[in-house]
């Protein structure tokens, strides 16, 4: 997938329905590790709400990776509904968690898909959506007098520098578009762009 639909921060979002308070965190998340982290997090935060439930996609070795989770709400009447928004919207990376503090009054199936359905629209309602394309991280080493040149070269190919340490050598960290990482592989062994060697790292969305 060369281009995701994600989310640029995290927001939160709240609405009441018959006195129960469905408090709905949108969060933009790496991995699946992350996400887990992050409800563990808000799980303690909300440690007397009655139900925190879940909904993420996320993208993993080229593959979307989907859960939705009820905490206890009757099945299918939280997380699914959720994680359905979610794919309505083609949003990837991204986690929510809709936690419910009972208000005393049932709300029946019906009342639960909506109320959670409708948190979670809110959330979405409140943040910046925004496309990331698939970028490939390399690592690239060069003497300090061609840094100048190589600099230019990343502008003109429109590849990001991200960071740079000044150490002996210059180590740069660069982010190429993966459909791009052959030529620029081709121009170094080309000499066509001045560097001692490189190093192919991670895949990752920019």
């Amino acid at each position: 997938m060369e281009e995701i639909i994600t989310i640029k921060e995290s927001k939160i979002a709240q609405i009441e329905e018959k006195k129960s308070k469905f408090i709905a965190n949108i969060i933009p998340v790496e991995s699946q590790e992350i996400a887990e982290k992050k409800i563990k997090e808000i799980k303690k935060e909300h440690y007397k709400a009655r139900h925190n439930c879940v909904a993420y996609r996320i993208i993993e070795n080229e593959q979307i990776v989907e859960k939705a989770s009820d905490d206890g709400e009757p099945s299918g009447t939280a997380g699914g509904p959720m994680l359905n928004i979610l794919q309505k919207n083609n949003l990837i990376n991204v986690l929510v968690v809709v936690t419910r503090y009972f208000g005393g009054i049932l709300l029946g199936t019906g009342g639960l898909v909506r109320a959670y359905s409708e948190a979670t629209l809110k959330a979405i309602e409140e943040v910046e959506i925004v496309k990331k394309s698939l970028l490939r991280s390399i690592e690239v080493k060069l003497e300090y007098q061609d840094l100048k040149d190589f600099k230019y070269y990343c502008q003109k190919n429109n590849i990001k520098i991200d960071d740079i340490n000044y150490t002996e050598k210059i180590v740069c960290k660069i982010l190429v578009e993966e459909g791009k990482k052959e030529k620029f592989i081709e121009d170094f062994n080309g000499k066509k762009v001045k560097l001692e060697e490189i190093k192919i790292l991670s895949k990752q969305y920019w």
